[in-house]
């Protein structure tokens, strides 16, 4: 007989701990072997029971969850799926835990139960199952940020980027997933403000969480970070983060100015927003100089959109090596299509991005 993975359920909350534990049972995989109120038994009972991977809510008494976070990984790390409030507070302290090693998050049920309960049960069972198969990264040291909040780092030399202009040659388009927040964190900070093209990402979250990535992004960095609207101008030193729950295109008017669109068409991969939607939008556009970068995720979106245009002489595509991954899905999927030019740990992709868009 196989192995149940092993999976501890953390909320201050005991009915949402019967809901969730229910919900995780209802997998032949997993099984629940212990429920812990606050982040100060979620701990110890971790250290006791070795779980294979933990559910943790992150407003709780006692001990939150951004506290039991970080001493779990720093005395047993784990993989941790967060539960997400449906708050700007929620937000926020999610992307602390994602940051503070957290594999991924799933939002909580809001409204009747009985109804949004099921909306989750099969996000959830998909994460807890990456999450197994997830790598736990080093702690690394954070980005340094000056009192503005902005990232502190060296500029570009001026020979080589040259000041923003109005109209660009390069454009990069990145896609990512699972671990895809803290992958972006340790990119677009170390990228200067005088980046000389525009950078379109797809990172898979639900709605309202992508505004706060952009925000948080957005303070650490020196280039600017925003959630794409649409018909926004798409400009140099500028990162557009797909908005949750809408496909993101690029689109060039009359007047050979290129825009965003946003749309919601049928979900491509499971997604929408969708990577393979975003690649195959630039196919038309070959008087750009258009690089193509996929990191951590689960799954193969964007693989084959990036194959795409490979065959097509796209000018670079990158993908994050395994040994950076937080999941190694969606990088491995472009390498075995042979649709990648470059395979890079995450630390050598910025460099990487600066030389080709000199």
């Amino acid at each position: 007989m196989v192995r149940q993975h092993q999976v501890l359920v953390v909320d201050d909350s005991a009915f949402m701990r019967k809901l969730i534990a229910d919900l995780i049972a209802s997998d032949p995989d997993f099984t629940v072997i212990g429920a812990a109120k606050n982040g100060r038994e979620a701990v110890d009972m971790t250290l006791r029971l070795k779980p294979d991977v933990i559910t943790m809510d992150v407003e709780m008494p006692v001990m939150d969850g951004i506290q039991a976070l970080q001493e779990i990984m720093a005395k047993c790390p784990t993989p941790v799926v967060i539960l997400s409030s449906h708050t700007d507070e929620g937000d926020m302290l999610t992307f602390e835990a994602l940051e503070k090693g957290a594999i991924d998050f799933v939002k909580k049920p809001s409204g009747t139960i009985s109804v949004d309960l099921y909306k989750i049960k099969e996000v959830l069972l998909e994460k807890l199952h990456a999450a197994l198969n997830a790598r736990i990264l080093p702690k690394r040291s954070e980005v340094p940020v000056n009192r503005s909040g902005r990232s502190v780092g060296p500029e570009a030399p001026p020979d080589t980027m040259g000041k923003p202009a109005k109209m660009f040659r390069h454009l990069v388009a990145i896609g990512t997933s699972t671990g895809g927040p803290k992958a972006l964190q340790r990119i677009l900070p170390t990228l200067p403000r005088n980046f000389p093209a525009p950078i379109l990402i797809v990172q898979h979250m639900p709605p309202n969480f992508t505004r706060s990535l952009a925000q948080r992004l957005d303070a650490m960095s020196q280039i600017r970070v925003v959630e794409a609207e649409h018909e926004m101008k798409v400009e140099v030193g500028t990162a557009y983060i797909a908005p949750g729950d809408w496909h993101m295109v690029l689109h060039r008017r009359r007047s050979n100015q290129y825009v965003i669109h946003l749309h919601q068409d049928a979900l491509r991969n499971g997604h929408r927003p969708s990577v393979d939607v975003l690649f195959d939008s630039l196919a038309e556009y070959s008087e750009l100089e258009r690089h193509l970068v996929i990191l951590t995720g689960m799954g193969g979106d964007g693989a084959h959109a990036m194959k795409r245009l490979y065959d097509s002489g796209v000018r670079s595509t990158i993908a994050e090596s395994e040994e950076t991954c937080v999941v190694f899905g969606m990088p491995k999927v472009a390498i075995e299509l042979q649709a990648v030019r470059y395979i890079l740990p995450l630390d050598d992709i910025p460099p990487k991005l600066m030389e080709l868009v000199r």
